[in-house]
């Protein structure tokens, strides 16, 4: 499979070495200090508080960090900010929608018009009534609709973060990553920053080896990113989880939200809690 070459091609062993560091200096300085604005200390605080954000959502805020992933980002108030399949469970959009409100956009990346799948039209429509149902939050959300081998999610040059949660692994599956990342590119202003997070996978296993539980492997994610014309600008820890064995009968699908076995050994799975998780920023090179 095209999408899934292995460490000779992406040069995996030279770049894992970049994973323990904090930040790539200089990488993207004077876009963010010119971006910046004198935001009140408490505006992601609000977001994060809001009355609009439903109770599942703000039960997973222990495993998602939504204040320390947003701050590792650099996202401020005044900011363009591009989300790729939020969903209508519309986690970061809760939060983002509002505090991007006033001075800056949100836009919501949605599902293609050319969406086969019957769940995924489904899901859309709902994202589309939940927008509609608060408008008072919601009024000046964008959305467009992505597809990563045929659309784009926003215009060339439009965006200052585009931030892609847990879709890395299936994007690459279905040999689209190589599309999606082009039309994150041709999105982000020059020096704009690209957010990903996603399932952290072994490293004694090859990343094939993997695919199918979920996982991506952090060095091989690094390695797809930068060989598409971005760089690495940091790494954070927020969302790792030192519990998570990464070997479970269903894949990353057995941990909490998904729980795909249902009730068998719900409460082992509910301990260990949500995946262990890579957060990763890159600027447009």
């Amino acid at each position: 499979m095209a999408g899934r070459t292995e460490a000779n091609s992406f040069e995996i062993s030279r770049r894992a070495a970049l994973i323990g560091a904090a930040s790539v200096a200089g990488i993207g300085g004077a876009f963010a200090q010119s971006l910046s604005v004198d935001a009140p200390a408490d505006a992601l605080g609000a977001a994060l508080a809001g009355s609009n954000r439903s109770p599942n959502n703000r039960a997973r805020d222990r495993w998602r960090a939504p204040r320390e992933s947003l701050s590792f980002f650099g996202i401020q108030p005044n900011h363009t900010v591009v989300e790729i399949l939020p969903g209508s469970v519309g986690y970061w959009l809760e939060i983002l929608a509002p505090y991007l409100k006033d001075k800056g956009k949100y836009v919501a990346g949605g599902r293609g018009e050319e969406e086969k799948r019957e769940s995924y039209i489904v899901d859309h429509d709902r994202l589309l009534a939940k927008l509609a149902a608060d408008p008072a939050t919601y009024g000046k959300v964008e959305v467009t609709r992505f597809n990563p081998t045929t659309r784009v999610a926003a215009p060339d040059a439009s965006a200052d973060f585009v931030l892609t949660f847990r879709n890395l692994h299936n994007w690459i599956d279905r040999d689209q990553i190589e599309g999606a990342l082009e039309a994150f590119r041709k999105a982000l202003k020059p020096g704009g920053v690209l957010g990903v997070s996603d399932h952290r996978g072994r490293t004694d296993m090859s990343q094939d080896a993997q695919m199918k539980s979920g996982y991506i492997r952090q060095d091989y994610a690094i390695a797809l990113i930068e060989k598409a014309g971005f760089k690495l600008a940091g790494t954070s820890e927020a969302k790792a989880n030192p519990k998570d064995t990464k070997d479970h009968p269903a894949g990353v699908w057995t941990l909490p939200p998904s729980y795909r076995l249902k009730d068998q050994d719900r409460e082992k799975y509910a301990a260990i809690g949500e995946s262990d998780r890579f957060l990763l920023k890159f600027v447009k090179a």
